[in-house]
């Protein structure tokens, strides 16, 4: 299995990330990969997402809306 070798990482986060670990019953390696699997399966699919279809739908009369229809505001 290929490894990944992560540099200069702060001291705080290598505390937190073994805070981390200990609360899940894992080593710190294995929290890290649970972390790197979690975000790899939120990743984007290889082929993009499908494009949003958006649908138009006429309401109402046909006449166009005032500021006062949408706010209520008298223009302030």
């Amino acid at each position: 299995m290929p490894g990944v070798h992560v540099r200069d990482v702060p001291a705080e986060t290598l505390r937190a990330l073994s805070r981390r670990a200990r609360a899940h019953h894992r080593s710190v390696q294995g929290e890290i990969r649970a972390i790197l699997d979690a975000a790899a399966s939120a990743a984007p699919p290889e082929q993009g997402y499908p494009p949003i279809r958006l649908k138009h739908v006429e309401v109402g009369s046909g006449v166009p809306w005032t500021r006062e229809d949408i706010y209520g505001d008298q223009g302030r």
